[in-house]
């Protein structure tokens, strides 16, 4: 989406990146790589504390739940990484930085998806090139290889590029990170170990990590 909108030459004030903290670290290899193509900054947004804080160490100040330590694994019921990980930080700079301003972004959600973009009806002005252009995931992906983007092949062998130690991965993308980022998987085992304790909750109701691996060792 970035590339297609700065060769339509649309006008671009900031080009934004939300750093969740576990990215796979090709993904942060990228940006730099984008960064010296187009010669431009991408800022980069955090919250104030890290995934495994906000995992273990958060102290919530609302709602039923108020004074417990820690949001654990996120599941479908509640994705918290989402909202104060990305959403909520994205706003709080808007907010800040452009107070005053009627602002627009742009979202580099594909055709494939278009139902996702009725998810993003809130206060702001959110539009989707790329679904107004009919690009799908495939034919964005293969015009990003031509501009020799390849995040070291994350996307030859995932569907979907997310949180390496995201739950919600299918069972065939936790493989991957198990036999190809082997020191990935060991930071998700020790997490998972501490969250079985602390919150007496393994990574998905199905299995802990320990349980996945002894489940692909079978397998191979």
């Amino acid at each position: 989406m970035l590339l297609m909108m700065i060769e339509n030459n649309m006008q671009i004030d900031e080009i934004i990146f939300l750093d969740t903290t576990v990215e796979f670290p090709q993904m942060y290899e990228h940006i730099e790589k984008v960064e010296k193509y187009i010669g431009r900054e991408i800022i980069k947004l955090r919250a104030d504390y890290n995934f495994e804080h906000y995992m273990f160490n958060h102290i919530k100040v609302r709602g039923k739940n108020k004074g417990k330590v820690g949001y654990g694994w996120s599941d479908f019921r509640n994705r918290w990484c989402t909202t104060v990980l990305k959403t909520n930080v994205i706003k709080k700079y808007m907010r800040k930085k452009y107070k005053d301003f009627q602002i627009v972004e742009y979202h580099g959600i594909a055709l494939d998806e278009i139902e996702r973009t009725e998810n993003n009806k809130d206060e702001r002005a959110i539009k989707y090139p790329l679904v107004e252009w009919k690009i799908t995931e495939q034919q964005a992906l293969e015009y990003c290889y031509l501009k020799g983007f390849y995040w070291d092949g994350l996307y030859d062998k995932l569907d979907r590029v997310s949180c390496y130690l995201c739950p919600l991965q299918r069972l065939s993308e936790l493989r991957v990170v198990y036999e190809d980022y082997p020191d990935l998987w060991s930071k998700m085992k020790e997490l998972d170990s501490k969250a079985i304790k602390m919150f007496n909750r393994k990574f998905r109701s199905d299995y802990s990590i320990e349980e996945l691996e002894r489940k692909f060792i079978r397998e191979k």
